[in-house]
């Protein structure tokens, strides 16, 4: 299964998401699925955010190598499931095609029960990084817990 993480520029929750699915799926054991992110507005080639760098360091996971790109049609086509930050990235990703596969993270992680969309911290604190990658890590382990109970 592939999944795709999308946010705005592929700065900061995305690349946040892609880093703690891959450390979460790798501590549970399912190699199965694979993960990747983009953005609605991302400029190519760019880096993370300094400040999700850092927060990604503190959870266990490096994003010094990782590079923006912005979503597209193709991505979307090879993605199994598309995970979406806020209602926007919903109705941007749909318009290209994502359709019935694309889901606001939160939603799919609750089956349903949404509680809106995961805050963007760019440009705040360290502790704003801190906390949207806190509601990631918990909002990525009911996505995993679903998706295992699915294989």
């Amino acid at each position: 299964m592939k999944v795709l993480f999308v946010c705005s520029g592929n700065t900061c929750r995305s690349p946040l998401a892609e880093g703690l699915a891959r450390k979460m799926a790798a501590q549970r054991g399912l190699t199965e699925i694979t993960f990747a992110s983009a953005g609605t507005g991302a400029l190519e080639g760019g880096g993370a955010s300094e400040a999700a760098i850092l927060v990604g360091l503190e959870q266990g996971i490096d994003l010094s190598a990782h590079r923006t790109r912005a979503v597209t049609q193709a991505m979307l086509t090879e993605a199994d499931l598309v995970l979406v930050m806020g209602p926007h990235h919903l109705e941007a990703v749909r318009i290209q095609g994502a359709d019935d596969k694309a889901h606001l993270l939160d939603h799919y992680a609750s089956s349903g029960d949404s509680a809106g969309a995961v805050h963007d911290p760019f440009g705040g604190t360290l502790d704003a990084y801190r906390e949207t990658a806190a509601e990631l890590e918990y909002q990525i382990g009911r996505v995993l817990d679903r998706l295992s109970q699915a294989a």
